[in-house]
């Protein structure tokens, strides 16, 4: 299984992104831990995983205190995927459904209803939906030199 996650925060001085190896997490408090790593000055940081194409998970955390808000765009992917899993973890599961907060990228651009239009477009991809949520926030080109590089 391959899967390709990457924190994209929000500083002062305006957006980093750093690939992260999540092969090791084991709890979604793991997880937060690692996105607050990535730079601990981040006013809002996001994570965005998508394996195999077959979900899309985005963390997001606002501070060093903040209790991770987790959208997940297909909820069986956790039976499947034990890094969906752990985003899951806590969240209601539907079958075949997005689980947690699809507004979570609201004031970054990304409504709750267009983000869960773009997860049920068929044939968008999950790097699709990553691509338009950070297009939309601005961090398109740190996310691309993540990808090219």
């Amino acid at each position: 299984m391959s899967y390709f996650a990457a924190v994209i925060a929000r500083t002062s001085t305006g957006w980093i992104a750093q690939e992260l190896d999540l092969d090791y997490v084991e709890t979604i408090d793991d997880v937060a831990e690692l996105v607050r790593d990535a730079d601990e000055a981040a006013t809002t940081a996001l994570l965005f995983v998508e394996e195999d194409d077959e979900y899309v998970g985005i963390v997001r955390l606002d501070g060093a205190d903040d209790d991770p808000r987790v959208f997940l765009s297909d909820g069986s992917a956790a039976d499947e995927y034990d890094l969906a899993g752990i985003l899951a973890d806590g969240l209601t599961e539907d079958e075949d459904e997005p689980v947690g907060d699809p507004g979570l990228c609201a004031d970054l651009g990304t409504s709750a209803r267009d983000l869960l239009a773009l997860v049920h477009h068929e044939g968008t991809l999950p790097s699709d939906v990553i691509t338009a949520v950070c297009e939309k926030a601005g961090c398109l080109d740190v996310l691309e030199g993540l990808r090219v590089g």
